[in-house]
């Protein structure tokens, strides 16, 4: 509740795009905004996350549920095509899905391929998502996740990738990859090649 949010007027209009489904794809080491980002920008719309199959995402379960959002259990590790199959189901339905592609293991800033595979079976749109922390503890974990510390400033950013910008799929991986490390900016830690 203390936190200070910013975001330009092209990225308030990108969040709150809501003709059609969107994926929203962020790094794993961003997730603590997710919760902020339906609470300010997507409500009305029912938001679906990918969690790991993994005893760990039984925690984010419980953490998304009580910030409003949904989940579909699975992984690139564990039972990928099934979560891959239940998310395109959910962006059939209407609804929005919410990815992290260098989850749930990393390597951090590694793309896997997945939120374009899902995307453009759907011709959805993605919304890039990028948080900058004005000041943050990192955790000693695999993606080094973010947590922003009270009264602190945190510059919020969304980029439109359109279902046309994804039609070739090895471009769509690299444009995907460049907008996220570009939005996402990290002074401290080197950032993963795909």
């Amino acid at each position: 509740m203390t936190l200070r949010f910013e975001a330009s007027a092209e990225d308030l209009r990108n969040w709150m795009k809501k003709d059609e489904p969107v994926a929203i794809v962020l790094w794993h080491n961003r997730l603590f905004l997710s919760s902020e980002i339906v609470r300010r920008y997507r409500q009305g719309r029912p938001v679906y996350a990918l969690v790991s199959a993994s005893q760990d995402g039984a925690w984010l379960t419980a953490f998304f549920a009580t910030a409003g959002l949904r989940t579909v259990r699975g992984s690139s590790s564990r039972m990928g095509r099934e979560a891959a199959n239940a998310l395109v189901d959910v962006l059939r339905a209407g609804h929005d899905v919410g990815i992290t592609p260098d989850g749930p293991r990393g390597p951090c800033y590694e793309l896997k391929p997945g939120a374009v595979i899902v995307t453009r079976r759907t011709r959805t749109p993605i919304l890039a998502i990028g948080g900058e922390f004005e000041s943050a503890w990192r955790l000693r974990s695999w993606d080094r996740f973010y947590i922003p510390k009270p009264f602190s400033r945190v510059r919020m950013r969304c980029e439109l990738i359109t279902a046309d910008e994804l039609s070739d799929r090895d471009a769509a991986l690299q444009r995907l990859h460049e907008r996220l490390v570009a939005i996402n900016p990290d002074r401290d830690q080197d950032r993963g090649a795909t």
